[in-house]
């Protein structure tokens, strides 16, 4: 077998060519711009921001309509600058839509940097060089693969280095205004999907936590792990011509969605936020925090966790309650042991996460399915979605059927403190990929998602419980008699099967 593998190694590494990646490739550092208080969105919102010095402004995202309005109403207001942080950014409508909404901004003088990682960019990079050729438009790729046909060659020699990635989401307008949260780009996290939506969180934020997602930005896309498309890619031998491939691949892709009813829906959103004042935000203290670019570097990894400090102290700080709500729930011991010493200070803690059904990551329920029992005799309340669940906005493109995934990342701490970001309660989030969310104390918004949470929950999960014997079960509360079950609900015995068989496998740490 070893053999096999070298045999296999040293084809691969013929086959890529041997590729490298040249991390001190020539790049030109940049910086947020500062001064524009007199941009639109600036003036829109200096009047409010002048009124509460020291916080910032906050309005929760979780209508997944409403998100996507908000990004292409304030796209269309860009007047000097646009700094957009993926993880992932699909060639489906949506994607095309937001892409094509950049390009016309960067058609009439705007300057966007488009930061992504590059964990699912393959097959993607000569419409990424063509984007990236707009004179007004820079493209940086996050720690990416040395090969671009053949990525296995890769994950067998240089593993370390691309098991890191990068899974900030951030989207900032003009140094004004900005929005972070759960959200990648791509049709499900929109509810624009007839198969399956996800139930997402944002947050909108003015004032000066904008300036620190701008200098968070700023740090990551002036890393050494951040490269322009020279650096790794080859461009087309023919620019223009790949660039006119792109603008009618977003013509078409558009096309599609103006001809849905699904057009009418972000339209309504679309203009909700022009007549923005005070009554749009709530104003709070906050702090962003995330993790240090250099989490992804090996050697680094381990002194720029910032955002498990950050966390650690906001859950450490509770007296009464803690909520979470996370798609990808992988506790293990280092994790029973933390709820452990909550309970401790009886502190009533819940938990909403996917079900089996629900997940869109079956390996990662099985990390998490053998922690329920223990979790649970601690005196944690746990609750798992439903796949039927219907996204706000499915009804507009005839979708109420699609299945429904869990995937806002929040957490609530005595009603008092909620924090909203792209970090899951997982390995690969705590000690792998980088992370940020920002932290605010609101009793307000607390409460707002609090209330949401519990106006949903009796409908839209099932409440995990242990019975008399020790044994797991599921329990419906939607009608007025609750419904026990015993197995994992709307799952096949071969679906149920084969979680049992991943949670043998040894890859807990990577999940």
């Amino acid at each position: 077998m070893k053999r096999i593998l070298f045999i296999l190694v040293v084809f691969l590494t013929a086959a890529s060519g041997c590729k490298s990646i040249d991390f001190d490739f020539p790049k030109q550092e940049s910086v947020a711009y500062t001064q524009t208080e007199n941009t639109v969105l600036g003036k829109q919102f200096a009047s409010i921001v002048d009124k509460h010095p020291n916080v910032s402004g906050f309005r929760l995202q979780g209508n997944s309509i409403n998100a996507l309005g908000t990004r292409l109403l304030i796209t269309k207001r860009a007047e000097r600058s646009i700094d957009a942080q993926y993880y992932q950014i699909k060639p489906d409508p949506i994607g095309y839509l937001f892409i094509g909404s950049l390009l016309q901004a960067a058609d009439r003088g705007v300057r966007v940097r488009l930061l992504i990682d590059d964990f699912l960019t393959h097959g993607h990079d000569a419409g990424i060089a063509a984007f990236d050729s707009h004179p007004n438009i820079e493209v940086r790729v996050f720690n990416p693969f040395a090969g671009r046909k053949i990525r296995l060659i890769d994950a067998l020699t240089d593993f370390r280095r691309i098991n890191r990635r990068m899974h900030n989401k951030s989207f900032t307008v003009d140094n004004q205004i900005t929005v972070v949260g759960g959200r990648n780009i791509a049709s499900e996290y929109f509810g624009a999907r007839s198969d399956v939506n996800f139930g997402d969180l944002d947050v909108i934020a003015v004032g000066p936590i904008v300036q620190d997602v701008s200098s968070m930005f700023d740090e990551f896309w002036n890393h050494k792990l951040a490269l322009p498309v020279a650096a790794y890619a080859r461009a087309s031998r023919d620019q223009n011509k790949e660039f006119t491939k792109l603008r009618e691949r977003i013509k078409v892709n558009t096309e599609t969605i103006k001809t849905s009813p699904y057009k009418d829906a972000v339209r309504k959103d679309f203009y909700k936020f022009i007549a923005a004042d005070s009554r749009h935000f709530i104003w709070a203290p906050s702090k962003l925090t995330y993790d240090s670019p250099d989490k992804a570097l090996k050697t680094n990894s381990e002194v720029s966790q910032e955002i498990i400090t950050t966390l650690k102290r906001a859950i450490d700080s509770a007296k009464r309650e803690l909520v979470v709500l996370t798609p990808y729930f992988v506790p293990r011991q280092r994790g029973v042991e933390l709820f452990k010493g909550v309970r401790n200070n009886d502190i009533n803690v819940t938990v909403v996460t996917n079900s089996l059904a629900s997940t869109n990551h079956p390996i990662v329920h099985s990390g998490y399915a053998p922690s329920r029992k223990p979790l649970l005799e601690l005196g944690l309340k746990i609750y798992e979605v439903k796949r039927d669940v219907t996204v706000p906005g499915a009804s507009h493109i005839d979708a109420e059927d699609s299945e429904f995934t869990l995937h806002s990342k929040a957490f609530i701490v005595d009603r008092k403190k909620i924090f909203i970001g792209s970090f899951n309660w997982d390995p690969r989030s705590v000690n792998i990929n980088t992370e940020m969310g920002v932290i605010i104390d609101s009793n307000d918004l607390a409460n707002q998602l609090i209330n949401f949470i519990d106006r949903k929950l009796n409908r839209t999960t099932y409440e995990v419980v242990l019975n008399s014997n020790k044994k797991i079960r599921w329990i419906d509360n939607s009608s007025d008699e609750p419904t026990v079950l015993n197995k994992e609900p709307n799952t096949s015995w071969w679906k149920r099967f084969k979680n049992r068989l991943m949670s043998l496998l040894p890859i807990k740490s990577q999940l």
